[in-house]
């Protein structure tokens, strides 16, 4: 039961955090996309998403063909972007958590790993133009 508290305050810091952090006077104009490939429950899950001036969205799928979107908060740091989001699936999955890390890989293209309270674990490939 405290572990659970402790992880609940520190989700809840993160999130604050990130939402309330100022934003970078030089956002990027173009979307960055990226796709995702996870699992929970033994279930594959996907999803595509895309992220402009540290605020993101991604449309996802699944166990039990359950689909939704997610709302993204991005922490623009210099190699890595924390975020946190809020999201909400049909199939009675009701509203859904997450958070996760992108790192940049090169360039033009980045990776991350996330966790959705839906789709769980999941890893992401994205591109930069």
């Amino acid at each position: 039961m405290k572990t659970r508290l402790i992880a609940k305050t520190l989700l809840t810091s993160l999130g604050l955090f990130v939402l309330l952090a100022p934003q970078r006077t030089h956002a990027q104009l173009v979307p960055q996309p990226w796709v995702s490939v996870g699992g929970k429950d033994g279930d594959v899950t996907y999803s595509i998403g895309a992220r402009a001036f540290d605020w993101g969205a991604e449309f996802g799928i699944g166990p039990d063909s359950a689909t939704g979107v997610d709302v993204l908060r991005f922490l623009s740091l210099p190699i890595v972007s924390p975020y946190v989001g809020l999201g909400y699936y049909s199939e009675d999955k009701g509203v859904a958590v997450s958070g996760g890390v992108q790192v940049g890989a090169s360039d033009n293209l980045f990776l991350g790993v996330g966790y959705n309270s839906v789709r769980g674990v999941n890893g992401q490939l994205g591109i930069r133009f």
